[in-house]
């Protein structure tokens, strides 16, 4: 952290400022210029705040020169980090698509559903036993029930399930259930219990991407679950909210190679969520694999006029196995498969 002293600083300000800094168990550099004196903290600064010196006398602004995530930094682990997902690789080489329903509806609809994410070649399937709606009067999922249909359904073709966890009181539901990877949605992105909670865990985690967040606090969120001792965490960036409204979300591409240079965990994108519109998906999908995603989180749907949420944003099973398709020609052009 840099301290800049006002320019009628005098000693004794000085002073509090080193003590301050002694007193966290830093040393102080002073650098005394022309216009300005400017003190170096020396040591681990992630334990200060500019607000511990910025309200002091002859103190003109403080600021941080050290990243404040630190377990999720690239500086901290410059390799490529790869998610073990019941055997399946996720953020080497190998891109993975995360394809299923929005929502857990029917015993059936998951037995479809999951024979299709398997035929159309995915790995992985995706679906909401919980859903957090915009209205409390919309379907608000199957609940436990729902992790049950999803779970037998998945189970036959070995698909691991991706789910998303609202409320810390289900973590232990969850783990019951053996779901691979629990999924920590936009509006619980900064839900800081929860976030300590899952990093108590040795489960993956796809942390989604805030509405309106920065990318300094998704990676400050996922440093919450690394702190915990889970590593095991997975970003997935699903479109920001801005001013257009044409469509659904803002899909922020550029957060991809920006966070690839940031972290050394995966980077995976939800097209549906950010487009919402079917017809977008695809453009999306490519656009994101072409960046550099680690992966895709798709909605597809048995019969998406027929689907309880989101039906809008739902590929069909002859969609995304086309997708899969030309997803697999633009991996080879960047010399990634899928």
């Amino acid at each position: 952290m840099i301290i800049v002293m006002s320019r009628d600083v005098t000693e004794e300000q000085i002073g509090v400022v080193v003590k301050k800094l002694q007193d966290a168990g830093l040393d102080a550099n002073i650098s005394r210029g022309v216009e300005r004196t400017v003190i170096g903290a020396i040591g681990d600064e992630r334990k200060l705040t500019e607000e511990m010196f910025t309200p002091l006398p002859g103190v003109e602004s403080a600021m941080h020169i050290v990243k404040q995530y630190k377990i999720v930094s690239r500086e901290s682990h410059p390799q490529n980090t790869v998610i073990d997902i019941s055997g399946i690789p996720l953020g080497g080489n190998q891109i993975q698509i995360i394809a299923g329903p929005c929502s857990v509806e029917t015993q059936q609809q998951m037995d479809l559903s999951a024979q299709y994410v398997s035929e159309a070649g995915c790995r992985l399937m995706r679906g909401g036993a919980f859903k957090p709606r915009t209205s409390p009067y919309t379907f608000q999922g199957k609940g436990v029930e729902g992790l049950d249909m999803f779970r037998q359904a998945a189970k036959k073709f070995k698909l691991p399930i991706v789910t998303e966890l609202m409320d810390v009181r289900m973590l232990d539901t969850f783990l019951e259930n053996d779901v691979d990877v629990i999924q920590i949605g936009t509006r619980n992105m900064q839900n800081f219990d929860l976030l300590k909670e899952v990093g108590r865990i040795n489960k993956p985690v796809i942390l989604k991407r805030g509405m309106s967040a920065t990318i300094s606090e998704w990676l400050m969120a996922a440093e919450y679950i690394a702190a915990g001792g889970n590593h095991n965490i997975i970003f997935c960036e699903r479109g920001i909210r801005t001013f257009e409204t044409y469509y659904r979300n803002v899909l922020d591409v550029t957060a991809i190679p920006v966070m690839k240079k940031e972290t050394h965990l995966p980077v995976i994108v939800d097209p549906s969520h950010a487009g919402g519109k079917a017809w977008m998906v695809a453009a999306l999908s490519q656009a994101a694999i072409a960046a550099g995603a680690d992966g895709l989180l798709v909605e597809m749907h048995p019969n998406p006029s027929e689907a309880w949420c989101d039906a809008d944003q739902a590929l069909t099973p002859q969609e995304l196995k086309k997708l899969m398709g030309v997803l697999t020609g633009i991996a080879a052009a960047i010399g990634r498969t899928l």
